[in-house]
């Protein structure tokens, strides 16, 4: 059986972070890893606000956000990072390491936007690994503080150590000269860790110390290991060591040690300068540990009495303990401590004058998320990252004196509480009131010195607040499939069921329900057929308040786009403009003027103007022309006057009244029109490019007319597509940034600064080296980034002068048919940027511009041969999106597919007038392939341009900006798969597909009374839909999601299909006091007495209750509390046999449980079955009309561990056996039973089938024979496997038996009588291995997406085929896709090629991440069979020459490639 896995959600958790300067020298930015990806953020100062008054005095409560700069993903799950700043480069690099024994050193390359790998270090040879064949260690990766050196710890027992050249002067002179990364690093050598003392063995922890000369590692081990059951005779077993390492001679004396350590030492903290030494978290104590210092150490609950000998002082007021804890410094004497609970303290070091720890400070500041790393940002930040919740961005405030200390503390106790309950909700509900603290740098330095100057004594208390949180829906412990509660009734006749996915989410407190929605189903208000349409436009009309002068927007059109954009967040436009402060008079006036006052509908041969007020109208009479097709509408001049473009002028309007019409007779009509505020850019069938400007005339008063400017620009090749782009980001630039690298130079030189325009010949000779050889020196070009989009400092005034408020500048993207694409300043249109070869997708856009003028004519004559080649750009548009506005997107259509390129600042040191920038391919799986006939008609009809109806026909725009759907802005991208492409200001960028209504013709925003913020699209039937985007949804997320926080955590959600509700089982934790004890045959509860220092241990108390998918909310009165102790192991829907339906089968809702009350007592359990029943609901409660009757309820001889149904009879394992049961009068009665293997944790069934996986013992094929009423054993796995989850694959009439295990992998199993290695069919046969690199603890399945043409090939080909869908515990999913033998075989030598061709990041192997991985020693090889869609993907990011390349090596062509990945992506089109 093959197969092919494909990762549809990527993983959210958050496991590592570091905060370094790795994009530029100039700003620090946040770098988060999870599994096997990684995320760069930056923290934003000047988030965009709504009003300009916003500005100056709410800048306290304003919050900093997370703006996510890059995004990248390896082939490996990181296991550890760190970053060091390495001599000579201008940026951090990031040290990453990886099972088993990996290093790369990798750092972010300026040039094209990536990662670069600087160094790999390899250490698995057969003699570092003793002879073990298992690996259980993390390699942990540590850097010393002065970035001398980094060491990292393999096997457990080995540390590599990797030094860093240092600079001394003879150093310097010499990597001077190249530059070049290999001189950063010495040779690394290894140090075995048992030879510096016998006893080093089990390493716990290691740090690097502050403070001393030589690099200083210290190690916490334990030699001789005990644990909690056995420290009455062994206790005090850790000890720590110090070595000093010297890099030169390769000798590594210990210079402190110290041992009887308590045996809970989990973790070190290096205090840093002046206190210096470690701070040790033991589980139950606290302790400072310096060298020359005597040991102090404080016990933190009970628990410690009698477990360590070690001398410790009570430390009163506080009872915790520290397992799982996460901690950071915030200052040199006080750090931040997170508790397995979620609860923060800070903890302050007390000093003497002798530098000499003698106290610690508890305090308990805020509860928030449960902590997996942490790092302190800029002075007032901390990141909380989490796998178990979503990770936070907190504010932290020194609080002043002058509340009494407890009183204080109390309130701001309660309002900690508070704040983190709500910080789990939607972005919708986050409004919410803030703290108001001035804190500003300065009083923080004030406060620093002051507290050092009495001797560290003064104590402080902090308040946290939530600034921004990163989404993250791991662990994903169950999923269920349901049926959204809203579809518009339009669409639920869709032969597709449309549906939707929801898992269970976090653990404890962050417990919640992520529902995820991978398509956006817009709600639709009405409908209109409007037959024959073929593209529309809306605008917005100033009629609506002619006494104000235009409303605000600055942009109203941004070239790409064809439409009008309506603003919602006019707070980035006020920045851009400050002097037009006097407008901002009351915001709703402003919004009532952003109404789309007219909808232009063009036709084939006439236009149809609609009035939208309160209801949309015909005009009979206007100023518009409607004798024929309209080419284009959109506002100009700040959203004040109209402009209609027809095929043979243009006009300008206010309102309904038409301030003038130009004809224009270029010899062939206009077939495109593109707008940036004040410039109009028109192009004619034949390329002929000329430019409009709106100007205000003088002499008639206030109204304004436009004016012609012919641009001159050369016309030896036809111009096929163009768009005008007004930039606000600042990034678009010609200057040089090295040149004035003082800040506030470059600020006060303005952009429309005359540049002359001389090429500088020189410079085509370093520029053809670039392009072989990459860049020169990239060391010392540090990114211009920082200086557009970032602030300078910490305070979020230092950002306000930056260039993102740049005075705004136009330009003019403008395509030719010989493949050149050409970026002109305007407006006096000034060549900045070409690029060769355009069309065939590169995948960073670098300018050649430069010396291009002098020999362009000689350049066009070879290039009109090979013009053949290249496909035909259809449409270009340039927009920008994100954070004000910051982040520009060069989207490209072009003959079959879509191009998505993101620009990014680079600044070359040649002095030439080129622009600033370059383009970086964005991958995605957008299908814009048609049907092949139809190309053919539309190439015919774009060479013979001048029938005009056809040509204006094939010019409709695809790309379509909208700015605020409900508070969304981006860019629609219309054709055969929609999608939205979304940027919010947190930088990532999102595409969702909209395939719900089939193709989309055409689009646009319409802002309307009775449709706020919503939209309008025509359908391939004709039909105008206006709608809005549900707004429950947040869409800035890989799947449009929806996450209801439970505050507890839910261990299984199922879907009852008959009521349309969830069945879910949650669980909180309770203290325990008192234990189960036997006396004979009774069963007695002793109370334990503790003091109140103990620590009580908890446990779970279990409940199921029934949630309504209609507003998300449990349904009152459902709730079902199950006893204490009592667990439940398992729940599901089950189809039993009933008198009541006529199928005969009826959905119950089944539960197992389990009774643990220690060794002593019988281990027993319960089956309980639930029928979801409807009642009348209760008044002002619609939704209690569903209930839960409980059937059956009743004790079984053993636990109950796992349950299914097979033929209607409800299949249960209660401790060894299966049992098979009828459900008839409310009672179970035994049919059959089987005797197993441990203990069955998972049942699936299929027809008479039933698939048993054990815990330790791999699967089991159980068969059911109705005629004898007998369970029979048909086959079994014989060798042992740790199985986390089963679900079946099914590819036509085969049958596989998908297993998820300990390992991260996924192997299939099939039952094949006739292969003799089967044993005669005994043995199940392992037909396919695959590593998932995450562990997958669910498991569904579903039908393929149904082909459209039903009877065609491609239909039979994936007839009866089902997806095997997967959740993992890293919040990420997945999907196994069974593939037809053929295609596997071309893919698989796809595969094979790109493995070896592309440079993967951190020089990591995909083959060998991909391999199933074991721990113990197996008799059998691995299968594979399962194809990497990850890596095919790849594929459809390389440019059309990589392609044709690498499909003739295989001996294919690109086409049948391309036709393979993009048919896996629509079968697979699901939720």
């Amino acid at each position: 059986m093959y197969a092919v896995y494909r990762q549809a959600h990527t993983p959210t958790a958050v496991e590592f972070s570091v905060y370094c300067n790795f994009i530029s020298s100039k700003e620090k930015n946040l770098v988060i890893a999870g599994t096997s990806q990684l995320f760069v953020y930056r923290i934003i100062h000047d988030v965009e606000s709504t009003s300009k008054t916003d500005k100056s005095t709410d800048a306290k409560t304003r919050k900093e956000k997370l703006e996510q700069v890059a995004s990248f993903s390896v082939f490996g799950n990181i296991m550890s990072m760190a970053s060091v700043q390495l001599i000579g480069a201008s940026r951090d690099a990031l040290l990453l390491s990886f099972k088993d024994a990996k290093l790369a050193v990798v750092e972010y390359d300026p040039g094209t936007h990536d990662l670069k790998t600087l160094s790999l270090h390899y250490f698995e040879e057969p003699e570092l690994r003793d002879g073990f064949v298992q690996n259980v260690h993390i390699p942990i990766v540590r850097v010393d503080p002065e970035n001398r050196c980094a060491v990292m710890l393999v096997y457990g027992t080995k540390l590599v150590v990797l030094p860093f050249r240092k600079d001394t002067l003879t150093d310097e002179q010499e990597s001077g000269v190249g530059e070049g990364p290999k001189s950063s690093f010495l040779p690394s050598y290894i140090i075995d860790v048992r030879e510096l003392d016998e006893k080093l063995l089990n390493i716990v922890d290691m740090k690097f110390l502050h403070g001393y000369y030589e690099p200083t590692l210290l190690i916490l081990y334990e030699p001789n290991q005990t644990w909690p059951g056995r420290v009455a005779v062994r206790q005090d077993t850790c000890s720590i060591v110090a070595i000093s390492l010297n890099i030169m001679q390769k000798v590594h004396p210990v210079i402190w040690s110290l041992s009887n350590l308590p045996f809970d030492c989990m973790q070190v903290m290096a205090v840093p300068k002046p206190i210096g030494g470690v701070v040790v978290f033991a589980v139950n104590s606290l302790l400072y540990l310096n060298q020359s210092v005597p040991p102090y150490g404080v016990s933190l609950n009970s628990l410690t009495n009698g477990t360590t000998s070690f001398p410790l002082r009570v430390q009163e007021e506080v009872k915790i303990a520290l397992d799982c804890s996460q901690s950071d410094f915030i200052a040199y004497d006080k750090m931040v401590i997170s508790l397995k609970g979620g609860e923060i303290y800070v903890l302050t070091l007390i000093t003497d004058g002798m530098r000499s720890v003698r106290a610690f400070h508890f305090d308990k500041a805020a509860a928030s998320v449960l902590t997996t790393c942490m790092v302190t940002m800029e002075p007032g930040y901390l990141f909380l990252g989490s796998r178990l919740g979503n990770s936070l961005l907190l504010k932290y405030t020194e609080k002043l004196q002058e509340t009494p200390a407890e009183e204080g503390k109390d309130k701001q106790d309660n309002e900690k509480e508070k704040e983190a309950e709500k910080q789990e909700e939607p972005p919708i509900k986050k409004k919410r009131v803030e703290a108001s603290s001035n804190w500003t740098d300065e009083v923080d330095e004030i406060e620093v010195y002051g507290s050092e100057a009495q001797s560290g004594t003064q104590l402080a208390t902090y308040s946290f607040e939530v600034c921004d949180s990163i989404l993250n829906i791991g662990p994903c412990a169950n999923a269920s499939m349901g049926e959204p509660a809203f579809l518009s009734e339009e669409f639920q006749s869709n032969p597709e069921p449309d549906l939707e996915v929801v898992v269970c989410s976090g653990y404890g407190k962050n417990g919640a329900l992520s529902v995820l929605q991978r398509s956006i189903r817009p709600q639709v208000v009405t409908t209109f057929e409007l037959p024959g349409c073929q593209d529309m436009w809306t605008v917005v009309s100033s009629e609506v308040k002619e006494d104000k002068k235009a409303s605000k927007s600055d942009e109203s059109e941004d070239g790409a786009n064809t439409e009008t954009k309506e603003e919602g967040e006019e707070g980035e436009r006020d920045k851009e403009e400050p002097e037009k402060e006097e407008e901002k008079t009351e915001p709703p006036m402003e919004d009532d003027a952003k109404k789309h006052g007219f909808l232009i509908l063009s036709r084939e041969d006439s236009t149809m103007i609609l009035q939208t007020g309160q209801e949309i109208m015909e005009l009979d009479t206007s100023g518009f022309a409607t004798q024929g097709p309209t080419v284009f509408a959109g506002n100009i001049g700040d959203d004040q006057y109209i402009i209609q473009v027809s095929p043979m002028g243009l006009r300008l309007l206010e309102g309904v009244k038409q301030l003038h019409f130009i004809p224009v007779d270029l010899g062939s009509p206009i077939v495109h029109c593109s707008v940036a505020d004040p410039y109009v850019v028109i192009m004619t069938a034949e390329g002929v490019v000329t430019m409009f400007v709106l100007k205000s005339d003088s002499y008639m008063g206030k109204t304004h007319r436009l004016a012609l400017q012919k641009p001159q620009i050369s016309t030896q090749s036809r111009v096929i597509a163009l768009c005008a782009y007004r930039d606000v980001s600042g990034m678009f630039t010609t200057e040089n940034k090295m040149s004035s690298s003082i800040k506030e130079d470059f600020i006060t030189r303005s952009h429309s600064e005359a540049e002359t325009v001389y090429q500088d010949l020189s410079n085509t000779v370093d520029d053809e080296e670039e392009m072989l050889y990459g860049e020169s020196g990239t060391n010392a070009t540090p990114a211009k980034e920082e200086l557009s989009r970032s602030s300078a400092g910490p305070a979020p005034n230092a950002s306000e002068g930056t260039p993102s408020k740049a005075e705004p500048s136009h330009w003019c993207v403008i395509i030719r048919d010989n493949g050149v694409m050409e970026i002109f300043q305007l407006p006096d249109w000034r060549l900045v940027f070409l690029v060769k070869n355009f069309p065939v997708g590169q995948r960073v856009l670098v300018d050649s511009s430069s010396g291009q003028s002098a020999t362009q004519g000689e350049g066009k004559k070879e290039e009109v041969a090979r013009q053949g080649e290249f496909p035909l750009i259809k449409e270009v548009a340039l927009v920008s999106l994100g954070n004000n506005r910051s982040r520009p997107y060069l989207l490209v259509y072009v003959e079959n597919e879509l191009l998505i390129y993101e620009a990014f600042p680079y600044d070359q040191q040649q002095p030439q007038n080129n622009l600033k920038v370059r383009f970086k391919k964005v991958h995605h799986n957008i299908n814009f392939r048609e049907k092949k006939s139809k190309l053919k008609k539309d190439k015919k009809t774009e060479s013979g341009g001048t029938e005009e109806s056809p040509a204006v026909k094939s010019r409709i725009s695809r790309f379509r900006y909208f700015e605020d759907i409900s508070g969304y802005s981006g860019v629609f991208i219309c054709g055969p798969s929609p999608h939205w492409m979304l940027v919010t200001s947190r930088g990532a960028l999102r595409l969702h597909p909209m395939s719900i209504d089939g193709p989309i013709e055409s689009f646009s925003p319409f802002h309307n009374i009775n449709c706020p913020k919503g939209f309008l699209y025509f359908n391939k039937q004709g039909e105008l839909r206006i709608s809005v985007l549900p707004t429950y949804l947040s869409y800035d997320a890989p799947w449009p999601v929806r996450k209801i926080p439970l505050r507890c955590t839910v261990h299984y959600v199922s879907y009852h299909v008959e009521s349309k509700v969830y069945a879910v089982c949650t669980s909180v934790k309770e203290l325990c006091t008192r234990i189960p004890r036997m006396t004979g045959e009774e069963k007695e509860f002793e109370i334990i007495e503790r003091d109140e220092r103990h620590i009580n241990p908890q446990q779970e108390k279990f409940s199921i209750q029934l949630i309504s998918p209609v507003s998300w909310e449990t349904i009152p009165n459902t709730r079902i509390d199950l006893e204490e102790w009592e667990h439940v192991t398992c729940m599901k829907t089950v189809a039993l046999r009933s008198q009541e339906t006529v199928s005969g089968l009826k959905g119950y809702i089944a539960a197992g449980t389990c009774v643990m009350q220690g060794e002593e007592v019988t281990c027993r359990g319960r089956i309980l079955i639930l029928d979801v029943i409807e009642v009348v609901p209760e008044p002002g409660q619609p939704l209690t009309k569903n209930k839960f009757k409980v059937l059956y309820e009743k004790e079984q001889k053993g636990p109950v561990t796992a349950l299914c149904h097979c033929h209607g009879y409800l299949v249960s394992a209660i401790g060894q056996k299966i049992f098979l049961w009828v459900l008839k009068d409310n009672d179970l009665t035994g049919m059959a039973f089987i005797d197993t293997q441990l203990y069955i944790h998972q049942m699936i069934s299929i027809k008479n089938f039933i698939l048993a996986a054990d815990l330790m013992k791999s699967i089991c094929l159980l068969r059911y024979q109705e005629g004898s009423k007998t369970l029979s054993l048909v086959s079994r796995d014989a060798k042992p496997l740790e199985v986390y989850s089963i679900e079946f694959m099914v590819d036509n009439n085969q049958l596989g038996f998908l297993v998820s295990d300990r390992d991260k992998n996924l192997f299939v199993y099939m039952y094949l009588p006739e292969a003799k290695e089967s044993f005669g069919g005994m043995r199940l046969l392992r037909r396919a291995d695959f590593n998932a690199g995450a562990h997958v603890n669910t498991l569904w399945r579903m039908p393929c997406r149904g082909s459209l043409d039903s009877g065609s090939k491609k239909a039979l080909t994936w007839d009866n085929k089902q997806i095997s869908w997967f959740a993992t515990l890293d919040g990420g999913i997945g999907l196994l896709l069974p593939m037809p033998e053929k295609t596997y075989r071309r893919l698989l030598m796809l595969q094979n090629a790109l493995n070896t061709l592309l440079p993967h990041h951190a020089g990591l192997n995909p083959k060998a991440f991909r391999m199933m991985h074991c721990d113990r020693r197996s008799l059998q090889n691995a299968v594979r069979n399962v194809l990497d869609g990850e890596l095919l993907s790849k594929y459809v990011y390389l440019s059309t020459m990589e392609r044709s390349e690498l499909a003739k090596k295989i001996g294919t062509t690109q086409d049948i490639i391309m036709d393979d990945l993009l048919e896996i992506d629509r079968v697979t089109a699901h939720f």
